[in-house]
């Protein structure tokens, strides 16, 4: 099912959540066990990230250099297959710009067609470690925009190969992010937004934001996005502050602000499990609001822990 078709039957606020492919050589059962207990908050749709082909380089003897392809989680495409297999909801793979040509794209969301999955998060992706900035893949999508493009195409039923005669059209559901703190590489929130609505304008039928923790900010995004004539749901992310380091790890990795008074409360913990406790209580009065207030969905960014996300979603559903 579309995530907009949850979305239009739901009466109240849904539950959901985004996870990371476990790492090579790791049992999906470990994956399993972080969603097992999640699923009392019958989560509709699950999201799966996509970690791109990294490069190594090792030095030989003679003092050549060689370059070794690794790729340290397994696909998304799998496991989303499984998910959906293992647990009857809708998995969400997310699809990415950097490592792929256009027909490699192509070929993936054929596949992802054939299993049956109906929803596709489209991003640009991050760079590299190697690169200062992203650099598209040769004869690949630079921006999100150009993936939602060719999403709607083949949704229509236009394929690479133009000689394809009553070609059958996809049907994807495609969501995009969207950042209530602006995008790190936009000069300002109106450059931002004018991007996000390029992508709404190709197609896209829902937004799911950066993740935050501080809700004035998501509404003022919602506000924003409905005066430029963006109209789509638009979903928060949310993840639980779990530990000190974070007070400066996730503004330096995701771009965002922690509220002075997070983090003066933050600072005042004698250590990480108190501060896990904070993230808790912080992330339960969060929730309310934002439920309250009516969010479509709370979606939660797992990044492979669930205790805290369980903890915060009893007080809610």
């Amino acid at each position: 099912m579309k995530i907009t078709e949850h979305l239009s039957n739901a009466s109240s606020t849904l539950f959901s959540l985004e996870i990371i492919p476990p790492k090579k050589g790791d049992s999906i059962q470990n994956l399993f066990d972080q969603i097992d207990p999640l699923m009392e908050f019958k989560p509709p749709f699950i999201d799966v990230t996509y970690h791109r082909e990294e490069y190594v380089y090792k030095e030989h003897a003679n003092g050549l250099l060689e370059k070794r392809s690794i790729k340290k989680r397994p696909g998304t495409v799998g496991i989303c297959a499984a998910i959906q297999n293992h647990y009857k909801v809708d998995a969400v793979p997310h699809i990415i710009c950097g490592g792929f040509s256009i027909e490699e794209t192509e070929n993936a969301l054929i596949d992802l067609n054939f299993l049956g999955i109906d929803n596709v998060l489209a991003l640009r992706g991050d760079g590299i470690k190697s690169e200062p900035q992203f650099v598209p893949e040769k004869d690949g999508h630079e921006y999100a925009s150009d993936l939602v493009n060719h999403l709607a195409n083949m949704n229509k039923g236009e394929y690479l190969d133009e000689e394809l005669q009553n070609a059958i059209p996809t049907n994807f559901c495609v969501g995009v992010a969207g950042y209530p703190e602006k995008h790190f590489e936009a000069p300002n929130m109106e450059f931002d937004l004018q991007w996000l609505k390029k992508k709404v304008d190709l197609g896209a039928e829902y937004i799911v934001t950066q993740m935050f923790f501080d809700n004035e900010k998501y509404f003022e995004f919602v506000d924003l996005c409905r005066s430029i004539g963006i109209k789509i749901p638009i979903i928060p992310g949310l993840k639980p502050f779990a530990t000190k380091s974070q007070l400066t790890t996730l503004p330096k990795f995701f771009k965002i602000d922690v509220p002075t008074e997070l983090e003066k409360d933050v600072t005042k913990c004698k250590d990480n499990k108190e501060v896990a406790e904070l993230g808790i209580e912080w992330g339960i009065q969060q929730c309310k609001e934002l439920v309250e207030k009516g969010a479509p969905v709370l979606h939660f960014y797992s990044m492979g822990k669930s205790d805290a996300i369980y903890r915060i979603a009893r007080e809610l559903f």
